[in-house]
């Protein structure tokens, strides 16, 4: 019977070395490995024992296969099953608990055998599952070669040399290589995204002591030989897909075990913000004693393709094992579903031989990562092109190959194109999927050739830097002169405050004298240079929900100021300036002014998306066309009498097909409710102002109010882009005007009639200011006087109906003589106000004239434009961005009623 062995044990035991041993020792053998760059490591390690000749390499990117191959060296995913080979062995075979590749781990425990020998390596917390799932498994046992020992916390700039500093973001990463450049010479760089060309050069770098440092992910972790004697962690815990964590002590092991190389020992610890490891942590990594592992992660491998819905509740199999548990949604899953929602492609996939051609191409990976709805376009087009024509259509190939064949630009630009040629370099692989196979596997091959090495460039360019620090120089060779920026922003220069860094902005402190500002200066901008990239690649990957624009078009990160908006070429297109220093670099000002001008397209784009979508329907066409893009220059909100004419022009069917999306036809006004929300009604005035070109922008009115209060000198156009309509000494928010005005239909305007309670709900207004309201809509308002009616309650009254007397209050001492003259005067009956109303035409009181009107469709009212209102005061100055905290409270302009009345309704809310 074929032997089933479980190599189990810590770091630097040689585990991968033996499996490579055993796999020789047989006539054929597969050996599935968890990263591309430790597969082609173990590659050209086999290569040179046996020759090119037999030797395959099969990962997601690359495919090696000669015509007398006898051995394989996969990743694990790309593992070809069927093979019957004499050999299978499977490295790092605790990564079944992994929430993300763990279900592809745990099924090749499950079925994965070699005809004669079958290996499993990996961390000895494996022991139990493997055992309770793999029925007559053998256990060997290996021991460390070297002690590990705990080095505490150290500083950067005091790492001992041939070490790695571990990190776990890029910005991170970057920003450590920053400043060992500086303090160090040069470092080396290894991420896993790198290609193996990139990475081996980096490690080359760092083997052959041209640089005595690394800077690496905890893809270190993973089994790649390197002379490392201490690793240091700069954090401590990752962004594991979905949230933030601290990794488990067996974790840390895991990638502190590649300190010390054989019989030499090695050291481990902290570095830069990392707390220093607990004594019980640092126990369980030392005796490498770690919890053991109780569920692996499985998904169904038994699929069935008779349909797509078959296909994947297939996918959702759930499973009854104390030892498995079901993965989370796979990405490849994730795409299926997208896909699967497509009329056109469910059409497509209608029978086995579609659906699981659809299932090839759902399992693409997304090496580019940009977004679901991005990769899911891909597929799309991979999908429909191998079901229409068998093959993927290569002119459109080789036109995504070449748009990423360029070596020009930054780390960040070399690096999202080697993703991007990931995903090509996958599809060439795939058997069938294109006619010239062979071409394409050699042109992608060749494009991320030429990518790795212009990274490898740019990295050593950038993080390798032997010259003594200028900064140092230029301090009078006074090596412990050192400048740090905190992470409030702070700059210090040996340990004294300097000034601070506000956005991109430095702002130094203004009380040391011209010479010695001049020097520390000079300090503080070499701590400023790596924080100046940090910051922009922070910044640029940051979420939307950070940054925001303020009411004078200045745009903010937090409490930073880092830009404003300026006038595009289009009031819908705004363009950014972005506020960043001069020492930053263009580089640093390009990202963030890029990152700025994403963000308000992005807003745009989504509050006033109804009014975009209207705009680019093709469907809408001749008059209804032509009315939509009036709506789209008014941004929303146009008063019906600037439109009359054209409002009449448009039939009912015209009418109807702008309102599927959302126009309203009002009395008053045309608009679209959805962007009289606060949001877009903020947007819009900025929008606006830009284009307009003032030095002072109108604030919108507090979110909420029905009527706020009319203010001479402010314009028509302000209070309509504010959502609200002038009436009286007041304006109404313009659907409130909307609803009232259905009201009023119902009503004799010529005979008369009075202001119900729904009336006054739907304004919030007393009964005089609903008056005024009113006359300013063209009514006419008479006041008058009757007496109050008093209801008469059922406890008062006798079954009869007749009121029932109620006795007077008796009073201790009260004599009939004092009660007599009060019982002979009359009460004075209560009286109250009522407003009969009549329609009096625009030519009256509160209305602005307007030609042929006889009954209320909205009004144009008049009044000054340019300034708008403001709730902060106003004053006159140009508009100015800072990035200093809010003041606690603001004077009141006693020249501005605006700010005035707008702050009396601040003050009430």
């Amino acid at each position: 019977m074929p032997g089933i062995t479980a190599v189990l044990g810590p770091t630097n035991t040689g585990k991968t070395h033996y499996a490579i041993e055993r796999m020789l020792a047989h006539r054929t053998g597969v050996i599935g490995l968890p990263l591309r760059l430790l597969a082609r490591e173990v590659y050209d390690r086999i290569v040179a024992l046996r020759g090119p000749s037999v030797v395959a390499l099969v990962t997601g990117e690359e495919r090696i296969v000669p015509e007398r191959t006898q051995y394989w060296v996969c990743t694990v995913e790309a593992m070809p099953e069927g093979l019957g080979a004499d050999f299978v062995a499977i490295d790092e075979i605790q990564l079944c608990a992994d929430p993300e590749r763990g279900h592809v781990f745990t099924d090749r425990l499950l079925r994965a055998r070699g005809l004669h020998e079958t290996l499993f390596m990996g961390s000895d917390t494996m022991r139990g599952a493997i055992a309770a799932l793999v029925p007559k498994v053998q256990f060997m046992r290996r021991e460390r070669f070297s002690q590990l020992m705990y080095s505490g916390s150290k500083k950067i700039s005091r790492m001992p040399g041939r070490s790695a500093i571990v990190g776990f973001s890029v910005d991170n990463l970057y920003a450590i290589a920053e400043l060992m450049r500086r303090q160090k010479g040069g470092v080396a760089v290894v991420m896993g995204a790198l290609s193996p060309r990139t990475r081996n050069a980096q490690v080359s770098m760092y083997q052959n002591g041209d640089v005595d440092y690394l800077v690496a992910t905890d893809a270190i972790g993973m089994g790649l030989n390197l002379d490392v004697n201490h690793v240091a962690f700069s954090a401590l815990s990752k962004f594991d897909g979905r949230r933030m964590r601290r990794l488990a002590p067996n974790e840390l092991a895991q990638i502190a075990g590649r300190a010390g190389r054989y019989m030499t020992d090695g050291t481990f610890g902290v570095t830069g913000e990392a707390p220093p490891l607990e004594p019980e942590v640092v126990e369980a990594i030392t005796s490498h004693s770690f919890t053991p592992i109780r569920k692996l992660n499985w998904r169904n491998s038994d699929l069935r393709f008779g349909s797509v819905d078959a296909l994947i509740d297939s996918l959702e199999a759930g499973v009854e094992d104390e030892w498995l548990v079901k993965a989370r949604e796979a990405d490849d899953l994730v795409a299926l579903k997208d896909l699967a929602d497509d009329p056109v492609i469910r059409a497509r996939a209608s029978d086995a031989r579609a659906v699981q051609l659809l299932w090839d191409v759902c399992r693409v990976p997304d090496f580019r990562g940009i977004s679901h709805t991005e990769h899911a376009n891909l597929l799309h087009s991979l999908f429909t092109d191998l079901h229409e024509h068998g093959k993927v259509r290569e002119d459109w190939f080789a036109r995504q190959v070449k748009r990423i064949d360029r070596t020009d630009g930054d780390i960040d630009a070399l690096s999202k194109r080697l993703a991007y040629i990931r995903t090509w370099t996958y599809v060439a692989q795939r058997n069938g999927w294109l006619a010239d196979v062979d071409h394409w596997r050699g042109e992608t091959r060749a494009v991320e050739d030429r990518l790795s090495d212009a990274l490898h460039a740019a990295l050593t360019k950038r993080f390798v830097d032997r010259r003594t620090s200028v900064l140092l120089r230029r301090l009078k060779q006074k090596e412990n002169l050192v400048a740090e920026v905190n992470d409030k922003g702070e700059v210090s220069v040996e340990g004294e405050f300097v000034g601070r860094l506000e956005g991109f902005r430095f702002r130094q402190d203004a009380s040391s004298t011209p010479e010695e500002a001049k020097t520390l200066r000079t300090a503080s901008l070499a701590a400023l240079a790596p924080e100046f990239h940090l910051r922009a690649d922070r910044f640029y990957n940051a979420p939307d929900t950070e940054l925001d624009f303020t009411e004078q078009g200045g745009l903010m990160w937090g409490e930073n100021a880092v830009g404003k908006l300026v006038k595009g070429d289009d009031i819908l297109k705004p363009r950014v300036e972005a506020f960043v220093d001069d020492e930053a670099g263009a580089e640093v000002a390009e990202k963030v002014a890029r990152r700025l001008q994403h963000f308000i397209d992005r807003k745009v784009a989504a509050l006033f998306e109804p009014m975009i979508a209207m705009q680019k329907d093709e469907a809408l066409s001749g008059l209804p066309r032509g009315f939509a893009f009036r709506l789209v220059e008014a941004l929303g909100i146009i008063p019906r009498h600037l439109v009359a004419g054209e409002v009449k022009d448009l039939d009912q069917d015209a009418r109807g097909s702008l309102r599927k999306h959302g126009v309203r036809f009002g009395q008053f006004t045309i608009f679209m409710p959805l962007l009289l929300k606060p949001a877009p009604t903020r947007l819009r005035l900025v929008l606006w102002s830009l284009y307009q070109g003032l030095d002072e922008f109108p604030e919108a009115p507090p979110p909420g109010l029905v009527t706020i209060p009319v203010i001479e000198g402010v314009g028509d156009e302000v209070y309509t882009l504010s959502g609200y309509r002038k009436a009286g000494s007041r304006a109404i928010r313009i659907d409130m005007l909307e609803r009232l005005a259905d009201q009023l239909r119902a009503q004799d305007t010529k005979g008369g009639f009075e202001a119900n309670p729904d009336m006054l709900s739907i304004t919030g207004m007393t009964l005089e200011q609903f008056a005024d309201l009113m006359q300013g809509l063209g009514y006419k308002a008479e006041r008058g006087e009757r007496p109050k009616v008093k209801p008469t309650s059922e406890a008062e009254a006798t079954p009869d109906g007749e009121e029932t007397p109620q006795p007077a209050p008796e009073s201790e001492g009260a004599s009939e003589v004092e009660a007599t003259p009060d019982a002979d005067v009359p009460a004075e009956p209560e009286v109250e106000v009522f407003y009969t109303f009549t329609w009096a035409g625009f030519g009256r009181k509160g209305g602005a004239p307007r030609k042929g009107q006889g009954q209320p469709k909205g009004g144009k009212p008049k009044g000054a434009k340019g300034k708008g209102p403001r709730r902060d005061g106003g004053g006159g100055k140009a508009k100015s961005f800072s990035s200093k905290p809010p003041k606690k409270e603001k004077a009141i302009d006693p020249d501005n009623p605006f700010a005035q009345a707008l702050m009396g309704l601040k003050d009430k809310k």
